[in-house]
């Protein structure tokens, strides 16, 4: 760890023994894990709520900043930076303590998060009601591509995909069954612009299906090659069966 950045932390003897020491002045119980061996000198702060992995926290290299992710259902919920090894700590006591995301982000600023990545934390249907909520604004905002809105609208008129994560790629629209990256998609969508064929996948990219000469009918085709043991999306990423 570079010391011209970190002098405390290096003469603490390292991240994890600097946290236990703020943590010991400020009378917080902090339990302190090792981080992703991915990372390079991350820690985790352990939380035993539900759900909610280690909050992961880790030194940038070319300045100052403790960079910190927290994760629930295998999807980053919570991300921030601070130079302040006091807000990492208060960040770990919250995240460990299960304090909502919302009252996070109100008590530590310098967290961002987005309705989404809260929806998430509340569970997969949540999360699939606010990307589908997020996507027929995206369909409303987009009137020089009106293929795309009335995908949208009649996709989501059909309670069997309704009910699935739905993203897009390149203006197609995929239907998953996983609410975390990467998605595991059932089906998809392709819009053309200016009245063509809309295009029925396998997958997002590949797997081509049919045509169909309008939205209905599209979505139909596309129902029709929806396997029934696709249920409601669940949280996280479930893979892929060979």
């Amino acid at each position: 760890m570079n010391s011209e950045f970190y002098p405390d932390v290096v003469e603490a003897g390292g991240l994890a023994a600097a946290l236990e020491q703020w943590a010991a002045g400020l009378d917080i119980p902090l339990v302190i894990v090792p981080g992703p061996k991915e990372i390079a000198d991350s820690v985790g702060i352990a939380t035993t709520v539900a759900g909610r992995q280690p909050l992961t926290v880790f030194p940038r290299t070319d300045t100052r900043g403790f960079q910190i992710i927290g994760r629930s259902g295998e999807v980053d919920i919570v991300k921030g930076e601070t130079a302040e090894l006091q807000e990492v700590v208060e960040t770990g006591a919250a995240w460990a303590a299960g304090t909502p995301v919302p009252r996070m982000r109100e008590e530590l600023p310098f967290l961002l998060f987005d309705r989404l990545a809260e929806a998430h934390e509340r569970g997969p249907g949540a999360a699939v009601a606010a990307q589908w909520e997020l996507l027929r604004q995206e369909a409303a905002g987009r009137p020089a591509f009106p293929e795309f809105g009335r995908l949208v609208e009649a996709a989501y008129a059909q309670p069997r995909l309704r009910r699935l994560f739905p993203f897009t790629s390149h203006s197609t629209v995929a239907f998953s069954s996983c609410t975390g990256r990467p998605y595991r998609d059932e089906i998809a969508i392709a819009p053309r612009p200016g009245g063509s064929p809309y295009l029925v996948l396998r997958h997002s990219n590949t797997g081509m299906i049919g045509e169909a000469a309008t939205v209905e009918d599209a979505v139909a085709l596309a129902l029709e090659h929806l396997p029934d043991s696709v249920g409601p999306a669940v949280a996280g990423f479930t893979g892929r069966p060979d």
